[in-house]
């Protein structure tokens, strides 16, 4: 059995997931293999009793070729959650800091 530490890699801070904040969504490296209702609970399980999930939408990042030099590769394949949170919920304390 998956625990939501082991659900939720890290967050992804980007310029764009940072205008997201603003409408309490979030976005999360998750594991491959993590279902929507998982990640839901996992959210909720990990940042507290104030936080309730709305809607959790997916996406599978595939490898984009990379090169340094003479050597040439991928980056790793990853799965990104958009994780958005109901009205009324509390915002996460860990992204309070970045804005």
């Amino acid at each position: 059995m998956k625990s939501a530490h082991d659900i939720i890699i890290r967050p992804v801070i980007t310029e764009a997931a940072m205008d997201l904040m603003a409408s309490k969504t979030y976005v999360f490296e998750v594991r491959k293999d993590a279902t929507k209702p998982e990640i839901a609970k996992a959210v909720e399980e990990v940042f507290g009793d104030k936080v309730k999930v709305d809607c959790v939408r997916t996406i599978n990042m595939k490898k984009k070729p990379k090169r340094l030099g003479v050597h040439f590769g991928y980056t790793s394949e990853w799965k990104k959650a958009i994780v958005t949170l109901t009205a009324d919920s509390g915002e996460i304390e860990f992204f309070e800091g970045l804005n």
